[in-house]
């Protein structure tokens, strides 16, 4: 699989390849012109990054196009709807920039770049202003974007923080320090979670992660850091042989020690990132450190959606002493309609998966929609006299009254999101309310 040879990868340091380095990359692996314009013509939308380690070990290349790491990396052909693809390719051909700069700006804001109002409903204020670099929706978390970390090691194509990559300033959540964050938790007590995010704060040195970690450690109702992560996956070098790797992990100890839980939230979406030495080495330093590993990913269309995948993929991560944790569907964002799952399979495929499992690794929950009103899980299908519904529950909430709640929508074959669903006429008005905007039977 690797041209390389994993002594070479490992002994690395971390490139990042774009579509600049496109013909470069296509003169070592086996991209035919086709797909090589593909990347060029769709990357002008969707971010584009790989790096060494995703194309040795990761892709392979015998099984291409249809390997699923290689349509998790590389843009595909049906991506962009039909009508998109033509507007992007018409202002390419032109070769006048502002004829594409103005066709991409229109074609992302079609793409839904922030779901589940993110920028609207997520962003905290500070003294009637809105603080940059934060969301606060669940009563005791607040996500912390770091502007130095607002890139990753490889960009997944389906990734529904793919507007957190292109560049626009407008699309962007970041902050380049910690002070209104900090500030923010001083006067919201009620918080006691922060996740770090992005992008990949792993991107950053281990000398600029400190500068963003130190402060929270000195906010005492601050009890639990939360590193959002695809590194292990994509670049696990970062914690076993980067320059500072030993120093990182020594920063990860000296947050433990302080008394706080660091919990590692590893995003494996296939099997095959975990089956690497070097991705297992690192998890075996991270877990050394005394922080936890949770692993989740999204329901993939074409890629990981089949229950034997995300058996293995379960099973790999609790041998690995990992926690699986959430299966997600797919967000209403990007290239939606390429890899979305309809929910009717999303919880036939948990199922199936779930059912061999071993007891400890039954921690993982899903198919999971993180949605404007909440996380909300799909328990199954239920057949009854008056038909057949989707039972769903909120795991969390904007309002923790709803936590916990059961509710249930009509059955649909195909609708891949919550806002394909319409309401059981049983459905609690205040669940209504917050899931639909109406009472039951009234979306």
């Amino acid at each position: 699989m690797s041209p390389s040879g994993p002594a070479a990868v490992q002994s690395q340091r971390f490139r990042a390849l774009g579509a600049r380095q496109i013909d470069a990359i296509a003169t070592r692996f086996p991209l035919t012109p086709e797909q090589v314009e593909t990347v060029r013509l769709l990357s002008q939308v969707l971010p584009f990054r790989v790096n060494e380690y995703t194309l040795s070990e990761l892709i392979d290349w015998d099984s291409v196009p249809d390997d699923p790491m290689f349509r998790m990396v590389f843009p595909q052909r049906g991506m962009l709807s039909p009508q998109d693809e033509h507007l992007l390719t018409a202002a390419t051909v032109t070769g006048d920039r502002q004829a594409v700069t103005a066709a991409v700006k229109e074609i992302r804001g079609r793409l839904n770049p922030h779901p589940s109002g993110q920028q609207e409903l997520n962003v905290p204020r500070i003294d009637g202003s809105p603080a940059p670099g934060l969301q606060h929706k669940y009563r005791e978390t607040v996500l912390y974007f770091p502007s130095q970390g607002q890139s990753c090691h490889s960009y997944c194509t389906y990734c529904f923080r793919w507007a957190q990559f292109v560049g626009d300033a407008d699309l962007r959540f970041a902050t380049p320090r910690p002070d209104v964050l900090v500030r923010y938790l001083r006067e919201h007590p009620e918080v006691h979670d922060v996740l770090i995010t992005g992008g990949d704060p792993m991107i950053m040195g281990t000398d600029r992660l400190l500068e963003h970690l130190q402060p929270l450690l000195e906010v005492p109702t601050v009890r639990t850091v939360r590193i959002g992560t695809k590194s292990i996956a994509y670049w696990p070098q970062r914690f076993v042989t980067d320059t500072d790797a030993d120093d990182l992990l020594r920063l990860f100890e000296q947050v433990t020690k302080a008394g706080r839980l660091l919990a590692v939230m590893a995003h494996f979406t296939h099997p095959r990132e975990l089956n690497t030495t070097l991705a297992v080495q690192a998890l075996a330093r991270i877990r050394a450190t005394g922080a936890v590993v949770y692993c989740q990913a999204p329901l993939i269309g074409r890629i990981n959606d089949d229950a034997r995948t995300w058996s293995s993929l379960w099973r790999a991560e609790i041998a690995a002493g990992a926690v699986p944790y959430y299966m997600f569907v797919e967000r209403n964002t990007g290239p939606y309609e390429y890899f979305k799952v309809p929910l009717a399979k999303a919880a036939d495929v948990f199922r199936a998966a779930y059912q061999t499992l071993p007891g400890l690794a039954r921690t993982v929950r899903g198919p999971v929609m993180s949605a404007t009103p909440g996380k909300v899980v799909v328990d199954g299908v239920e057949e009854t006299a008056h038909g057949r519904f989707f039972q769903l529950r909120m795991l969390q909430a904007r309002n923790p009254a709803l936590v916990g709640r059961p509710f249930r929508a009509r059955f649909s074959a195909t609708a891949a999101w919550l806002d394909d669903l319409e309401p059981a006429a049983d459905t609690p008005a205040d669940i209504a309310a917050a899931v639909w905007g109406g009472s039951p039977g009234k979306p």
